[in-house]
């Protein structure tokens, strides 16, 4: 296979243009997502949703297509929480039969098999979106049937490099949950050397169904990672989740959650640890759209070096959404001054009978409290690595699952070895 050198959006186009007979699903809608992406191309820092984080790394950057489907990935593969669940394995975007052990409850369906785009118009808003469904060629499909509880599945995606040029790959995720069905979903994303990895995942949760999800970009240090995620959640359901940032030289994460039934609950929880110059950027849009409705936002950011965090919460109110409960709150620790964060935090309100509130909190590590730790002999680096465990001790502790925050505590204690070493 010869594989076309990518320069910016008009290097992703021709690459469409290129692929467009032999990509799976509806053809009209990836059309639509081309010409979508064909007028705004890749955001620059004048769109005030991006005003805070830079692509122009990207739009300078060649990508090409992954060329090999037999990648040796082992080594990263064992970097991997090691958890006695089903897991579902994607290498460069390709899912790898080989690698997965398939969960036996539930239905699980690969998209390059039964291709579908829940929702085309959210390419017409966002790029990075419509820049996945013109390019989407693999990622999983996962349907919960009625009242059943699927119990954990692990979704691991690696990324080879293998080709030793800059690649990018774009799964298209979709999780349908039915009425008063459950599902605990971890996702796992490692690689080595630089790519691009724009994952877009639509989610489904409907009446009475809960599905609790963890997320840990994990990804090189000279990567970029850019997810989108959509949730619609219906009446008496829940969407737990929980988002742990530690990889990529550039992030993303944006979350659209839209809460469409009555008693609706969405919880959006995340940690970013991030040193040098890394740059992460987290963006929540909680709509409310029924009444009772309930909805808790908390950001915590760990920033050392010359790293850059961002946190863009927005909450919007209906008129008809009565009686809603919506909170946000983003804190960031400072361990350097030249770390930066950037909060923006939004409402939008339209009904007269609602509580929702946000805050923001920036500091840097106790120097009393260093003092006393200093005073009982414990080192200087232990002592700090103490404060910013307690630091995140809240967010990981409310972690139900005991495998999985077991993972994600063990991440973060990497992560912090790594700044030690």
């Amino acid at each position: 296979m010869t594989a076309a050198v990518l320069t910016g959006a008009d290097g992703f186009l021709a690459r469409y243009a290129a692929l467009r007979d032999r990509l799976p699903g509806d053809i009209a809608a990836r059309d639509a997502a081309a010409e979508a992406f064909r007028r705004t191309g890749l955001p620059s820092r004048r769109v005030e949703a991006w005003k805070y984080t830079d692509l122009r790394p990207v739009t300078a950057a060649t990508f090409q297509e992954p060329l090999s489907l037999c990648a040796d990935c082992s080594a990263l593969l064992a970097r991997a929480p090691q958890i006695d669940a089903p897991r579902l394995v994607f290498v460069d975007g390709r899912f790898r039969a080989d690698l997965s052990i398939l969960p036996k409850l539930g239905f699980f369906a690969r998209f390059c098999e039964q291709p579908e785009f829940a929702d085309p118009a959210h390419s017409e808003s966002e790029p990075l979106t419509a820049l996945n469904a013109m390019l989407a060629e693999d990622g999983a499909l996962i349907r919960v049937s009625p009242g059943l509880d699927c119990g954990l599945v692990h979704l691991i995606s690696l990324a080879t490099n293998s080709a030793g040029v800059p690649a990018d790959f774009h799964p298209r995720h979709i999780i349908r949950l039915a009425t008063g069905a459950k599902l605990t979903l971890l996702e796992t994303s490692l690689g080595d050397g630089a790519y691009l990895h724009n994952p877009v995942t639509e989610i489904d949760v409907a009446a009475g169904a809960t599905l609790t999800h963890f997320r840990v970009q994990d990804e090189s240090l000279a990567s970029f990672h850019f997810s989108t995620l959509y949730a619609r959640i219906a009446e008496d359901s829940t969407y737990e989740s929980f988002v742990l940032n530690l990889g990529a030289r550039t992030a993303r994460t944006e979350v659209h959650a839209d809460l469409v039934g009555p008693a609706a609950t969405a919880h959006l929880t995340a940690a970013q640890l991030l040193s040098g110059t890394q740059h992460s950027d987290i963006t929540t849009i909680v709509r409310h759209d029924a009444p009772r409705g309930t909805s808790r936002q908390t950001v915590k950011n760990v920033l050392s070096g010359r790293s850059r965090g961002v946190f863009q919460g927005r909450i919007e109110v209906a008129r008809q959404a009565q009686k809603t409960d919506g909170y946000q709150m983003n804190r960031a620790l400072l361990l350097s001054p030249d770390a930066e964060i950037d909060t923006k935090p939004e409402l939008e309100i339209f009904a007269d009978d609602v509580k929702c509130s946000h805050g923001a909190a920036v500091g840097e590590l106790d120097s009393e409290q260093l003092f006393y730790l200093r005073s009982r002999g414990i080192s200087d680096a232990e002592a700090r690595s103490m404060l910013i465990r307690a630091f995140l001790a809240e967010s990981l502790d409310a972690i139900e699952h005991e495998a999985v925050r077991a993972a994600l505590e063990h991440a973060v204690e990497g992560w912090w070895e790594r700044q030690a070493a």
